[in-house]
């Protein structure tokens, strides 16, 4: 590591400190030669997932995607920030702790309305209607026939 004000290549680490759930190692150095101080951080180089489209198309996996996806599912509910959150994390270390390289959307989907169903009902049928295309009512009737059969106390 050069120090930013000597350009000298001679430093030690006076404390280090992981942030943002491990992801993230924040380094206090101090240069050796002119005795300065300087924080440098540290990333994990994470290996970048594509999702294929129904399309065959391949992007990006983004994380922000799925986001705007689940909080307008869950817009006006009573579903807090850091529900959402733990839900996007939870979604975000399944797809990097199964998948290498590449993701259906369709498994994506499918994974998101999961997770949706345990938390919000409603959310999760907003969200079905986009993802599954629905068509007209009888589309929200079949999707909600399973809920509503869980539902009924026997």
């Amino acid at each position: 590591m050069n120090c930013p004000f000597c350009r000298h290549d001679n430093d030690r680490v006076i404390d280090s400190r992981s942030g943002q759930e491990g992801f993230v190692i924040r380094r206090r150095r101090e240069c050796l030669s002119c005795q300065r101080r300087y924080t440098t951080y540290e990333r994990i180089e994470e290996h970048p997932v594509k999702v294929i489209k129904k399309d065959g198309a391949r992007v990006l996996f983004e994380r922000e995607k799925i986001q705007r996806g689940i909080e307008k599912a869950c817009w006006k509910r009573p579903v807090s920030n850091e529900r959402i959150e733990a839900v996007l994390a939870d979604i975000e270390n399944d797809i990097y702790a199964n998948f290498d390289t590449e993701v259906e959307s369709r498994y994506l989907g499918e994974m998101i309305m999961e997770r949706l169903r345990q938390l919000d009902q409603v959310a999760y049928v907003r969200f079905a209607s986009v993802y599954r295309e629905f068509q007209d009512v009888h589309d929200f009737v079949d999707e909600l026939q399973p809920m509503l059969k869980e539902s009924r106390p026997k």
